[in-house]
């Protein structure tokens, strides 16, 4: 059994990390940007492709799953029903950017290979909880926190992409 898990208080439930808190405010500050861009985007709404809404439809939700997620304690009935409705929107936010290409040139980019990398993520971080090895569950939800919605939701507003030409005009 972790060292979180171990330390337990309430019923059964391991406490929220600092480093959980702070993922969590992190979180919910790119979500507050993002709807800031998509409500100041409304004049170019219709010339998003359905497939863009579904992409942003997933990853909206999923950043509002990891806010809560990450500042409730781990481990009751309610984590794991987030956690699985998470996971699913994680793992179709990267399906749905796979079929998103560059406007420009038509081609792929570095956010193409998070992606891959959250499709492959995603199984294992099911398997690691399900098999009770906490350690292993909490870094690789972290990881997948930090590098494919913090980091990679950096990078969607400079270099002309869609929400940046949205929130800054």
């Amino acid at each position: 059994m972790s060292a979180t898990a171990a330390n337990v208080h309430g019923r059964g439930r391991a406490p929220v990390s600092p480093i959980d808190r702070g993922l969590s405010l992190a979180a919910l500050a790119l979500l507050c940007v993002v709807l800031v861009a998509i409500g100041r985007g409304h004049a170019h709404w219709a010339q998003a492709p359905t497939l863009v809404w579904a992409h942003l439809l997933t990853i909206v939700c999923a950043l509002a799953l990891t806010v809560v997620q990450l500042w409730r304690p781990k481990g009751g009935s309610t984590h794991r029903a987030i956690g699985r409705i998470w996971v699913t929107l994680m793992f179709a936010t990267a399906l749905t950017t796979l079929f998103i290409v560059g406007a420009e040139d038509g081609g792929y980019s570095i956010l193409h290979v998070l992606s891959v990398w959250v499709i492959i993520q995603v199984p294992m971080i099911a398997i690691s909880a399900r098999k009770r090895q906490i350690d292993r569950h909490q870094r690789s939800a972290r990881a997948m926190v930090v590098g494919s919605l913090l980091i990679a939701g950096f990078f969607t507003f400079p270099f002309h992409r869609l929400l940046g030409t949205w929130l800054f005009g």
